[in-house]
């Protein structure tokens, strides 16, 4: 019997479904607050595990670590996929964030280069590549989650925390960073202070896993017979449509996520001429900005579907990047570049608030996990986690403009994906109300 034969499950009372919502989306919060806490510090900890050499070749260091991680991430989603459609969501839920309080645990006691010469940058890429297991897995099972807890109605809105969370925990990574820069000395911040954010990543993800040991599985895990769930080769075999559509609807907004919102803070630092402050304070702003808009543009594709945000997102995406790139790499106004970053995040968002539900609608309930965590896992991993590696070497090259044409030829490659596929939110797959 398959799930989208399977009676529904009996109806979840308002107050019960929305704190399964609120307990999901918290893990998935500091799991993305210890992801982002290396790109937000790499700043700082960039001359400290890495060898001596020019800023730029340092962050270049950086960002190829903070990129190879996100090539664990595949294999991440493949073990936790396959894990939450055997053993349960929540089962899978509570795994990864246990995993990525590990892979923080080791940052926070990296030692220096000067200590222990190339065994520091490997402890790093160790660290890095554990949180890229648990984060391989924590996307699609808190997508999966939270778009089978949210309900028909609402799934759009509702599964807008699924974002929502991810850019808090960028912005409280970011938060942790202004916090340290304000009342640290900077001496003491270069030497020492960059370790406390993966401190307090570690103790959060600790309190996280009691937490996700008391949340609801979903009814349409609980529907599903066990001989059906989590069969890999049926993603190959059965879904390779919707395979090929997730991984052709991530490769631009990934893309766009990461150059406007990680990368970003470093663009301004190093390209813009503005100082690490200012460039971590327009960047706070602005995804504080962003996150607020998530649950609007969430509801909005409740009502006129998810296909139109993703065509918005192309669109304005292809016309967009160039102009906002450009004119930010010139500008020295901490308003007019204010500004520019917030039109790139209202963008994006289009993608980012409802990515989540879009791919979750695609498959039925058995692979479901595993359907959204790989071929996202393995699009994000070669377009996002490579995207600061090859905007820095592009600059290194002294051809900076070739990652903004770059950035607008993968979102115009998504769009046209966009333009082909079906709306989910008339095409769901998820049978629960």
């Amino acid at each position: 019997m398959s799930a989208d034969a399977t009676a529904a499950a009996p109806p979840m009372g308002a107050l019960r479904r929305i704190r399964s919502l609120l307990g999901g989306s918290a893990g998935n919060l500091v799991e993305w607050y210890d992801w982002y806490a290396y790109a937000a510090f790499g700043l700082y900890f960039s001359k400290i595990i890495f060898p001596p050499g020019s800023a730029t070749k340092q962050l270049l260091d950086t960002a190829l670590v903070f990129g190879l991680g996100f090539f664990a991430r595949p294999l991440g989603a493949w073990l936790m996929g396959v894990y939450a459609d055997r053993a349960g969501r929540k089962a899978s839920l509570t795994l990864s964030v246990a995993l990525m309080c590990l892979g923080s645990l080791l940052i926070a006691v990296c030692p220096g280069f000067k200590d222990v010469g190339y065994a520091a940058p490997a402890l790093l890429l160790g660290a890095r590549l554990i949180q890229g297991i648990s984060l391989g897995g924590e996307y699609g099972t808190s997508s999966t989650y939270l778009s089978e807890m949210a309900g028909r109605k609402h799934r759009g809105m509702w599964s807008s925390l699924q974002y929502m969370t991810l850019i808090s925990g960028q912005l409280i990574a970011l938060g942790v960073l202004i916090v340290l820069q304000r009342t640290m000395a900077k001496p003491d911040l270069d030497a020492w202070g960059w370790r406390i954010p993966f401190v307090i990543g570690a103790l959060l993800a600790l309190s996280v896993f009691w937490l996700r040991r008391n949340i609801d599985e979903t009814g349409s895990y609980r529907a599903v017979e066990n001989r059906e769930r989590g069969k890999t080769l049926w993603l190959v075999l059965r879904h390779p449509r919707e395979s090929l559509t997730v991984l052709g609807l991530t490769a631009g907004g990934t893309l766009a996520f990461y150059c406007y919102t990680i990368y970003m803070q470093k663009f301004l630092a190093n390209t813009a001429g503005f100082s690490k402050d200012q460039a971590s304070e327009i960047s706070a702003l602005s995804l504080l900005i962003m996150m607020v808009v998530q649950p609007f543009y969430g509801w909005l594709s409740d009502k006129i579907g998810r296909r139109a945000m993703l065509i918005g997102f192309g669109v304005m995406g292809v016309v967009g990047t160039w102009p906002i790139l450009s004119t930010l790499s010139h500008t020295h106004d901490w308003n007019t570049a204010f500004a520019l970053v917030v039109a790139s995040v209202l963008i994006v968002s289009c993608y980012t608030s409802i990515n989540a539900v879009v791919k979750a609608e695609m498959f039925p309930t058995e692979i479901r996990a595993l359907g959204v965590a790989l071929p996202y896992a393995i699009s994000n991993a070669l377009f996002g986690g490579t995207a600061e590696y090859v905007a820095l070497w592009c600059k290194d090259q002294g051809h900076e403009p070739w990652f903004y044409i770059y950035v607008t030829v993968v979102i115009g490659a998504s769009l046209l994906v966009y333009l082909w596929m079906k709306d989910t939110r008339t095409h769901s797959r998820i049978v629960e109300d």
